[in-house]
């Protein structure tokens, strides 16, 4: 087992707040009171956070509407009852009660990939009547999507929400939630709009006339530089919404890399296994041994509760001051205050798989290592997750069982290839806006609404996402630990013969062909 990883963590800033005075008021709370919100990307992982922080710290807002696809035999309100069982919103149903909460979130049939939404007019003329603040957060953020239908969910569907907008009678805020991630020509990002690399509107045309196969046999001419078509999507978006500038109050939001809650309403939580999570649990199964990347490189990464801290303190200072006094774009990032470099994740993720929180049905021992060579880790990848998983497969057919593990090293190949760009590059992001908001903030404010330097203390951070990714996604019981752990016992071991099988098979090959006659 592996030693203990020692890092000096920052410096708390909370801790000097002190006591927070009973005459303060939430004006952040205050802002939301008595207003109506609309919502697209509200099933999704920062959507669902972003409503449960509405509820429970702006409960007193009129109607949350969340824009809804409907499902056959499924009815839209039936759906959202469905997403209040999740873990996420035990909390503010203990506070407030389900029923309050299904009185104030209220379900919008339709679909951002349809003209005008696919929203029937009885809804439109509500939304018009009620909405105040619109959060278009909903997109596709699969790296991999072909390039039509990223087009048409990314940037056609923001065309459709700022349509929307225009057409609100109350409207004093729309924030586009973009990303930070999607300039990535420009090493440094500031707070400011950026050219897009096309026109956004002919792009939409094209898209709208050629067919997905058409569309497929020149999207790498199309992208260009760009490594994949979630970035190119995101920036012809912001686009459209720089347009609308001088008719909306609109701005745009780009958080970076949204990881899990760091602390609340359940510290670790997430519904998905992008991003780190699906690095922790692929290494902690076993199936990833070895990536292509820059130890000392960093990525900004953002825990998803702070993420939208940020968007609530950008909602107050806007509506209050007005966008024509306040800065358009605003960034969500993180590492202005703290980095943590890819070989401090791997050391810890590593550390907390191994001591505190093994997984079940461990493929293969956890280990490897980062490669700065490609060559030298193409040669391990082959060595150390090709081989064992043929070698498992090859067992697994014999015992009359479907083979799993070289179906899961190809998805992992695939996921390598987004994954080596970014971890082999680094950029730098402007946070002033932040910066000048923490200001602005009451003692009460500022640890309602979290954005600023926090103690992360990243082993417990691990071990939390670690048991959430364990217990909700891979479904697994905290009674099965004790037996997880000594499965990983077992595996050390098989994984040390291994390496001794080929380690005397090397030394034998080099001994015959030196030194025997």
């Amino acid at each position: 087992m592996t030693a203990k990883p020692k890092f000096v963590y920052e410096k708390n800033d909370l801790a000097t707040i002190g006591n927070v005075d009973e005459n303060e008021v939430d004006r952040i709370a205050e802002c939301f009171k008595g207003r109506s919100l609309f919502i697209t990307g509200g099933t999704g992982f920062l959507g669902k956070v972003l409503v449960e922080k509405l509820l429970r710290s702006c409960g007193e807002l009129k109607h949350i509407y969340l824009l809804i696809r409907p499902k056959k035999g499924k009815d839209p309100q039936e759906r959202i009852k469905d997403i209040f069982q999740n873990v996420l919103f035990d909390q503010v149903k203990q506070q407030r009660g389900e029923e309050r909460i299904l009185q104030q979130v209220v379900a919008i049939a339709g679909d951002v990939l349809l003209p005008g939404l696919g929203i029937s007019e009885q809804d439109l003329a509500t939304l018009r009547e009620e909405v105040s603040i619109v959060y278009h957060c909903a997109a596709t953020v699969r790296f991999d999507e072909p390039l039509r239908s990223a087009v048409f969910m990314n940037t056609r569907g923001t065309k459709y929400m700022l349509e929307l907008a225009g057409s609100l009678k109350h409207l004093e805020f729309f924030a586009y939630c973009s990303t930070a991630y999607c300039h990535l020509h420009v090493k440094t990002l500031y707070e400011k709009p950026y050219d897009p690399p096309a026109d956004p509107h002919k792009v939409m045309q094209a898209c709208e006339w050629l067919s997905d196969d058409e569309v497929a046999t020149i999207e790498k001419k199309i992208l260009g530089d760009i490594p994949n078509t979630y970035a190119y999507t995101k920036s012809l978006a912001e686009a459209l919404v720089v347009e609308k500038f001088k008719e909306l109050p609109a701005v745009i939001l780009r958080p970076s890399i949204v990881i899990p809650i760091w602390k609340e309403p359940i510290p670790g939580w997430t519904d998905n296994i992008n991003g780190p999570t699906g690095l922790l649990i692929g290494a902690g199964k076993g199936v990833i041994r070895t990536m292509y990347c820059k130890s000392s490189g960093y990525g900004d990464f953002l825990p998803v509760d702070v993420a939208v801290n940020g968007i609530l303190v950008a909602s107050w200072r806007n509506i209050t001051a007005g966008t024509d006094n306040t800065n358009r774009v605003a960034h969500m990032t993180s590492s202005n205050d703290i980095k943590v470099s890819w070989a401090e994740i791997i050391e810890l993720g590593r550390w907390v798989i191994e001591n505190k929180v093994p997984l079940n049905g461990v493929a293969w021992y956890p280990g490897g290592s980062m490669k700065s060579n490609y060559w030298v880790h193409c040669i391990c990848m082959i060595l150390f997750q090709w081989m064992p998983a043929l070698f498992v497969d090859a067992l697994l057919w014999l015992l009359r069982y479907p083979p799993v593990l070289c179906r899961v090293q190809n998805r992992i190949f695939k996921g390598f290839e987004v994954f080596e760009y970014y971890a082999n590059n680094v950029w730098n992001f402007d946070n002033s806006e932040a910066v000048k908001l923490r200001k602005l903030m009451n003692n009460k404010e500022r640890k309602t609404y979290v954005i600023e330097k926090i103690e992360l203390d990243l082993i417990d951070y691990f071990t939390n996402c670690v048991l959430c990714a364990r217990r909700l996604i891979l479904k697994e019981s905290d009674e099965s630990i004790p037996a997880a752990r000594r499965h990983m016992k077992v595996m050390w071991v098989v994984d040390k013969v291994y390496k001794g099988i080929w380690l005397f098979g090397i030394l034998y090959m080099l001994y015959r062909c030196f030194f025997a006659s």
